[in-house]
């Protein structure tokens, strides 16, 4: 069993910067595949961003190309995603997942685990 923990949202201005975490306990996460998903009120939730096990291969939604970065501490098993140049399109809730296997799964139905989420609200 696998248990996920985000930390690293809050409220930050338009353009500006914030990192979350995903930390993983009761399973070492080089077997699995991670991604980050956001749900805003209203809407599906949606691929973010994702990394295959131990630090492999990147992918990432279109509309956050190059302004989120996706990483993996081996160490303290936990992933990291770096959100640069915020707008408030990306107001949401972001969920961690993993599932195991090493293909990066943009499709939320494809993971095992989740995590309970952290709201990220950025103002105009």
């Amino acid at each position: 069993q696998v248990q996920l923990v985000e930390s690293g949202g809050g409220l930050v201005q338009a353009g500006g910067s914030l990192r979350l975490s995903c930390a993983a306990s009761g399973h070492s996460f080089s077997c699995y595949s991670i991604g980050w998903f956001r749900q805003a009120p209203g809407k599906e939730r949606e691929f973010v961003a994702g990394v295959r096990g131990s630090g492999g291969s990147t992918a990432y939604a279109d509309s956050v190309k190059g302004r989120f970065t996706i990483s993996w501490d081996n160490a303290k098993n936990t992933v990291y995603m770096q959100m640069n140049s915020l707008n408030p399109g990306n107001t949401a809730a972001y969920y961690c997942a993993a599932v195991r296997g090493l293909c990066i799964v943009r499709n939320s139905a494809g993971y095992d685990y989740w995590g309970q989420g952290t709201q990220v609200t950025v103002s105009s």
